[in-house]
């Protein structure tokens, strides 16, 4: 096989990944670009094989990342993802539902594997506790730090129903594929604050200015 094809970007050649078992979607894309950019640290949970981080990191390129993953097998491609991409990005292999640690973070970001049925081959998170694994990236969140994730449309109510114990300033965008509902949903909300709810009108999940051109929300 080719380096060609091999080697396939996001956001218009600024982010390269590894062709490999699991290959981020457009979902990554649009996680990192609904960001806020003042944050100076990031914790990516089920940071997979790195698609949301190092798109993040090349929207901000001063933040300090760290990844968690179930998986050994993610993690291994993350790094060699990681090192094509020179970025600066610590990895951790631990389970977000019992990690035991104390550190927060100016932003959490997730795209929480809510699949149903039989697990993935890497081993990835399928079936879990959705509303415990919100509650978990929730407490990891520095007070007025900023909580970030995209979502399938149909378990929104279950990550709002506990974010909105904890955080404000409740920001929702919905992302419309060829059809008339929205596909997915992203969220953004932040510690500590009681900020009311806002939601945008929808966008096209295939918006070129975010997947190709690398524009952000804001």
């Amino acid at each position: 096989m080719s380096e060609k094809q091999e080697i396939f970007s996001l956001l218009g050649g600024a982010v390269k990944m590894h062709r490999g078992f699991y290959n981020p979607t457009s979902d990554a894309v649009w996680l990192a670009a609904f960001t806020p950019k003042k944050a100076k640290t990031a914790l990516d949970v089920g940071i997979g094989s790195g698609g949301v981080s190092l798109c993040l990191a090349a929207h901000n390129p001063k933040i300090n990342i760290v990844g968690i993953d179930v998986s050994n097998d993610m993690l291994g491609l993350c790094s060699e993802n990681i090192k094509l991409n020179k970025a600066n990005i610590k990895l951790i292999n631990a389970d977000i539902l019992n990690w035991k640690t104390s550190d927060t973070f100016d932003l959490v970001v997730s795209n929480p594997p809510y699949f149903k049925g039989t697990p993935a081959h890497h081993n990835a998170h399928h079936n879990i506790d959705l509303p415990k694994w919100i509650k978990k990236c929730v407490a990891r969140v520095k007070p007025r730090g900023y909580i970030v994730v995209i979502i399938d449309a149909s378990v929104l109510s279950e990550v709002i129903s506990v974010i909105n114990e904890h955080c404000g300033d409740i920001t929702i965008l919905p992302l419309f594929g060829s059809k008339n509902i929205a596909e997915r949903v992203l969220v953004r909300a932040r510690m500590g604050v009681k900020g009311g709810t806002i939601v945008y009108s929808g966008r096209s999940m295939n918006d070129e200015t975010i997947l190709r051109d690398g524009l952000t929300i804001e």
